[in-house]
């Protein structure tokens, strides 16, 4: 069965019928612009409402052969790490088209990053090149290692006139890796996902039903950052798999007024929106002339019955919610026009994975018990390992088992619910932040002696980030204090890494071995 062909049935239809066709060798750029450059040729692919400007997929394979061309005789060969720190654009694009004909490996780098997150993310990949903005990178900073060297974006149409429009690309196996994208933990960090090129199929399945069974021709857009999973596979290229069209445009704060206004004009039938775009554009109690959406979805938390009920009334359309991690993505999910939403639920297993709840010894629970989310492979979806850490891939499985660190039940129907995180990981308007590397951040300043962050529930954000500080000796928590700590954030991890909330205590509760409890925090609250 075609992963993203397959017609529209109830799940429990879908499940007994589908089976994953992975084939050996496979290519992510062969795969989304390739195949569609050769069905549409002349369909815009890429849509960039600020510059005034679209690509059609055959003018994005051929650029992105001539990039691949220009980046072989840079020296660059397969596996090699290449950094990209891009907003949404023509040039990010480019690039990760080309390094997946290449057979090297694309580190996706947010924007928001601070210069100590960049820098760790840069040598602990050991990447080979940085494909950067220039604006960004100057304004950090960044003491770079003297070994990597710097394409700047407006460089990169600039070098393409003398290179080869044909490139044979690298024979990639399903296999190969292609993706290194960095997930913050809790416990060390920022761990290294390694994604391969199958990762792909396995997001198709899910794709296709959170988005209603798309037609023909659809136009996508989201805010979410491709430097995420949920931005670069959710979004950009299971859209252009189906040859799509995807509308980049990201501006650096999430504006509800703006976001319809781009809604409405691209013409846009399909939207990623994140739990705290859709919060935010609730704010605006009731949308006059909703644009005319054939799809809304969201993940990363719950969005409750409330929040569903509104969008519902002023979209004219449920929301398909989804779940997964970018260790092993888009694993649950809704699809209204096939199976009942339940709201409060994450939804049915999408076609082709088998998702239970697991206990600590590795074996399924019945429905209603409470227990680990956990993915059964081999499944195409599921990630290869983290980044020279095996001891983390190691602790990631049990049995055949892909631990998610999230718990949850699973009632009778098979529909799943979300219950806790397993670990102290904070998601906030989306993202997903480490406590440690906040902490450690607050640590640099002369002040701090010891600091714990956690997160607290927040009506808009999801979570909001709050850290407890302990002051050095003859230290004076002040409202200037807080705000030097905020911005010693910011500059080192990102702005949406910042705690919204700083408080001073004289002493932070800690186990016999010296590790911070932060669930003593949160219960404190």
């Amino acid at each position: 069965m075609d992963s993203l062909r397959f017609a529209p049935a109830p799940r429990a239809v879908l499940a007994q019928q589908f089976c994953w066709q992975v084939p050996a060798f496979f290519n992510l750029a062969e795969a989304t612009v390739g195949r569609a450059a050769q069905k549409h040729p002349h369909r815009p692919a890429l849509i960039e409402p600020q510059l005034q400007r679209q690509t059609t997929f055959a003018e994005l394979h051929q650029l992105s052969n001539r990039l691949a061309n220009f980046l072989q005789a840079q020296g660059l060969r397969p596996r090699d790490r290449v950094g990209l720190l891009m907003g949404q654009s023509l040039e990010l694009a480019l690039a990760h088209l080309a390094l997946y004909k290449l057979g090297a490996i694309a580190l996706p780098l947010s924007l928001l990053f601070g210069r100590d997150a960049l820098l760790y993310r840069l040598e602990h990949a050991g990447a080979r090149l940085l494909i950067a903005e220039r604006a960004a990178l100057e304004a950090l900073d960044l003491k770079r290692p003297a070994d990597l060297p710097v394409i700047y974006r407006e460089q990169i149409l600039e070098n393409l006139g003398a290179a080869h429009p044909e490139f044979t690309p690298h024979p990639t196996r399903a296999e190969d890796p292609a993706l290194l994208i960095y997930t913050s933990g809790t416990t060390g960090k920022p761990k290294g996902v390694l994604l391969p090129h199958r990762t792909l199929l396995g997001h198709l399945p899910g794709f296709r039903m959170f988005c209603n069974f798309p037609g023909e021709e659809a136009i996508y857009w989201s805010a979410a950052d491709w430097a995420w999973i949920g931005g670069l596979l959710n979004v950009l290229l299971c859209a252009w798999a189906g040859g799509y069209t995807v509308v980049a445009y990201r501006s650096r704060r999430f504006d509800p007024e703006e976001a319809l206004h781009l809604l409405r004009s691209q013409r846009v039938t399909h939207t990623f929106l994140f739990p705290t775009a859709l919060k935010l554009l609730r704010q605006l109690e009731h949308i006059k002339n909703p644009p005319a959406l054939k799809s809304i979805h969201s993940g990363g938390e719950p969005l409750g019955a409330e929040l569903l009920a509104w969008v519902e009334a002023n979209f004219g359309l449920p929301v398909n919610e989804f779940y997964g991690q970018t260790e092993a993505n888009l694993l649950v999910g809704n699809s209204y026009t096939t199976d009942p939403i339940r709201p409060g639920s994450m939804g049915l297993p999408y076609p082709g994975h088998q998702v239970e709840i697991i206990d600590e010894a590795g074996q399924p629970l019945p429905p209603g018990e409470v227990g680990e989310i956990a993915l059964r492979t081999p499944d195409p979806v599921a990630f290869l390992a983290y980044w020279n850490n095996p001891e983390a891939t190691e602790q990631k499985f049990i049995g055949p088992y892909l631990k998610t660190g999230d718990l949850g039940s699973k009632d009778e129907d098979s529909y799943l619910w979300f219950k806790a995180r397993a670990d102290d990981l904070i998601k906030s308007a989306g993202y997903r932040i480490s406590p440690f590397e906040v902490e450690e951040a607050l640590l640099h300043h002369p002040a701090v002696a010891m600091a714990a962050v956690v997160g607290v529930a927040d009506a808009q954000r999801g979570q909001r980030i709050v850290a407890y500080i302990k002051l050095r000796p003859g230290q004076v928590g002040t409202p200037g204090l807080t705000q030097a700590l905020q911005e010693e954030v910011r500059q080192r991890v990102g702005h949406h890494a910042y705690p919204r909330e700083v408080h001073y205590v004289d002493e932070l509760p800690l186990t016999p071995t010296g590790k911070i409890q932060r669930f003593r925090l949160r219960e404190n609250r």
